[in-house]
Order: structure tokens, then sequence, then C-alpha cells
């Protein structure tokens, strides 16, 4: 049995959820999102509640019980607070900048990166050294997050690069004499 799918979703107040066939739409006071969920499991609304139940005692059935739950609590999380991931640059020199649609980071190369923000997030520097990405796609926000750090990862020696927040970096010891 699956602990996380026995689980029902609730929704909150001025959130609304729509079930047409194995589909299913959620909408919220930031948008609407939809999700797809696989023929093993049924999805029913009532009373403000989302339950999930699985068609059978496969294996596969009882995976997209539980997978299926989480996205759809991930929906109503997207619509009603949205997700966010917080990085910090650290390295001399290193900052951030919006430009317009752009994200131009200085980053010790030759020459400035500019990143294009896709839609869907948006991309905000409170300082020059912080970047916060935030959207309703918990997938895209993540992704978004992953393509930034990827450009200067945290380097185990100085600790420079992009890191997320709260994020540890193992220091490594450099040469002895």
């Amino acid at each position: 049995m699956s602990r996380i799918g026995k689980k029902p979703v609730e929704l909150p107040d001025g959130v609304s959820a729509s079930v047409s066939g194995q589909t299913i739409e959620v909408k919220g006071p930031k948008g609407t999102r939809s999700f797809r969920a696989a023929d093993d499991v049924t999805i029913t609304v009532e009373d403000n509640v989302v339950k999930i139940t699985p068609r059978g005692t496969s294996k596969r059935a009882r995976q997209q019980w539980g997978m299926s739950r989480t996205q759809i609590a991930n929906l109503v999380t997207g619509v009603t607070s949205g997700f966010k991931k917080e990085l910090e640059i650290r390295g001399v020199g290193y900052r951030a900048a919006l430009q317009g649609n752009t994200l131009k980071l200085l980053l010790g190369y030759s020459h400035d990166v500019l990143f294009d923000i896709p839609k869907g997030v948006t991309v905000t520097c409170p300082k020059p050294t912080q970047i916060v990405v935030e959207g309703i796609d918990q997938q895209e926000v993540g992704q978004v997050a992953a393509e930034i750090r990827a450009w200067r990862k945290p380097e185990p020696y100085k600790g420079k690069g992009i890191r997320y927040v709260g994020e540890f970096v193992r220091q490594k010891a450099g040469k002895k004499k």
C-alpha cells in the first residue's frame, strides 16, 4: 500500500480542480496547471478533495498511485504559493544583473554570459550576488536554476561559483609546503 497515495489532496480556498478522463486541471490565483495521469489510477474530485486510487494491484499501478498523488499536490502548491529557488554567487567580481528578459552573468570568463529567461519563470536579482527563480511549475523552476548554476558550479578549493542558498560545499585542502 502506498502511504503517500492514500492521503487525499485538499484544495484550499480559491483553488478548483476538474477531471476529464485521465487529465486533471487545477486553477488557482497564480494560474492554471494540468496533469495527465497514467491509465493505472483513477482520479476523483469530491468536496474540495482530490482522491487517487489504483485500478489494480500490479506493481506499476502502485507506483503510479503515489507518483500521481505527488504530482497533483505539486499542481495545487504551484497555483497557490508557487515554487522558489534561491542562488548565491561567490567570487571576486562575480555578479548578476537583469537586462529585460535576459540574465547577464559576470563569472570570470573573458565574456559575459547571457541567459535568456524562459516564459513561465520569473528571475529577480535583489542583490548583485543573489538570484531568485520563481514560478508555478516546480520542474521548470528547478531546471532554470540548474542551468544557471551549471555556468559556474562551486569549486572545492576556494568555494567560488554559483550555489543554492544553504548548499554545503566541502572544502579541500590546497597544496602543502
